[in-house]
């Protein structure tokens, strides 16, 4: 029973720390992206969802690097650098087409998109950790099974 906790305490503090390195990178996908949203929405007057695919191109890129290479880092991860990225793009893409929906949405209701990109990352936060955890960049079996 005390290993067991020990065990647990000790992969909950991991699961923390990932937790948190994973928001930083969230964090450099919303700003960045947020940023040049603004510029190309607000400065250089292209439509939501143009200013918003630029926005996205360089937050999905920022964010790939500091989720494969620091959050979801390993030694030994199982997949390729291929099979990752193409399992990135592929929840990305499914997410691409819901992020523009509440976006969309909300601006056509006459929510600013400002707002609809707080709205939106408050359900990608929770989306984006449990695929990318789970899917996109899984530990190896052996460090999923904690067995002493």
């Amino acid at each position: 029973m005390i290993k067991r906790a020990r065990r647990l305490s000790i992969g909950s503090i991991g699961s923390i720390g990932q937790f948190f390195k994973y928001m930083a990178g969230g964090n450099l996908y919303f700003w960045s992206g947020y940023a040049v949203f603004a510029l190309g929405f607000s400065v250089l007057h292209w439509s939501w969802w143009g200013a918003k695919i630029a926005a996205d191109i360089v937050g999905w890129t920022l964010n790939y690097i500091v989720q494969r290479y620091w959050a979801f880092a390993g030694p030994s991860r199982q997949l390729s650098e291929i099979k990752h990225i193409g399992r990135y793009l592929f929840i990305e893409t499914i997410g691409f087409g819901l992020d523009y929906a509440v976006i969309g949405g909300l601006n056509h209701i006459g929510v600013t998109p400002y707002v609809g990109f707080f709205v939106s990352a408050g359900f990608f936060t929770v989306w984006s950790y449990l695929w990318y955890k789970h899917w996109v960049f899984p530990a190896p079996a052996s460090k999923k099974l904690a067995i002493d």
